[in-house]
């Protein structure tokens, strides 16, 4: 357990200014990523260096088909998230407590030790949302960039502005999932909303980060060729057609088990719309 960064007080407790969710904790109570709790007048990390997964995965997985491709990762996860996706795949570390999972304690330099002793070349921030503990994740990458280790951000971008710039100069790729372009797709399914995903994207974009985006198509959702021409079409708009733009096939999770795995040929379709409206690289997965 480490204080949080990025809080205020408030008249009961403290408001959280982590994500735009910009919640009001009270004393003894915790945020909507469930890892962040407030304690006589002070915000503290729950989940801070105990991991409940750590997994070495090849790159291409996160999914990063342009970044260091061929190299491995060390894949590191701590419980909670701030978005509350009906299909979640990772609902068993994501949308619980820190102590419903578990984890294993591993301090920042432990974890940087174990890349070099392994050799790998990068950590991945993945699994749940690594913006929930971002202390962890800024500690880890501080340390992981003086050690020549690059650093990987695999997140749905939900996050304020101050938190990401101060990360951004430790970061070197991310993946960035959005979910629909859609505003209130996100706050019916998702328990969100997009202009700040758009936002931050720019923003990582803009910082030299070098970015894919990934878009799961949830059958009879946000599959249709209008939702899918108007992702390509903001990308395109705001000079991504070089980033990669990663299709992916939804199947039954969670508490979303009644829909159909997205047919091969909505995936098929997406791609040539995604090509017809100027994206250079577009790849398919879980299919």
């Amino acid at each position: 357990m480490k204080e949080a960064r990025f809080y205020k007080p408030s008249a009961e407790g403290v408001q959280c200014q982590l994500c735009p969710h910009h919640c009001l904790i009270r004393e003894g109570g915790r945020g909507i990523c469930r890892s962040r709790e407030c304690r006589d007048g002070k915000l503290y990390a729950l989940s801070y260096g105990i991991p409940c997964a750590l997994a070495v995965d090849p790159v291409e997985k996160k999914p990063l088909n342009q970044f260091m491709p061929g190299s491995f990762c060390l894949s590191l996860s701590c419980t909670g998230c701030n978005l509350s996706c009906r299909w979640c795949q990772n609902s068993s570390i994501s949308q619980v407590t820190p102590e419903q999972a578990d984890s294993t304690p591993l301090p920042p330099d432990e974890v940087v030790g174990l890349c070099l002793n392994q050799g790998l070349p990068s950590i991945a921030f993945t699994y749940t949302e690594p913006f929930t503990w971002w202390e962890y994740m800024y500690d880890i990458a501080v340390l992981a960039h003086d050690n020549g280790l690059k650093n990987i951000i695999v997140s749905a971008g939900y996050v304020e502005e101050e938190p990401l710039r101060e990360l951004l100069p430790f970061i070197d790729a991310a993946n960035i999932d959005i979910k629909a372009m859609d505003d209130s797709f996100y706050r019916r399914y998702c328990g969100a909303s997009l202009k700040p995903v758009l936002r931050n994207i720019l923003t990582m974009r803009d910082a030299g980060v070098h970015m894919e985006i990934t878009n799961l198509l949830v059958t009879g959702l946000n599959d249709s060729e209008e939702q899918v021409g108007r992702l390509c079409r903001w990308m395109a708009e705001n000079g991504l057609q070089h980033v990669p733009l990663h299709f992916s096939r939804f199947f039954p999770r969670y508490r979303w088990t009644e829909s159909e795995p997205t047919p091969k040929n909505t995936l098929l379709r997406a791609k040539e719309i995604a090509h017809a409206s100027g994206m250079i690289d577009v790849y398919l997965g879980n299919i």
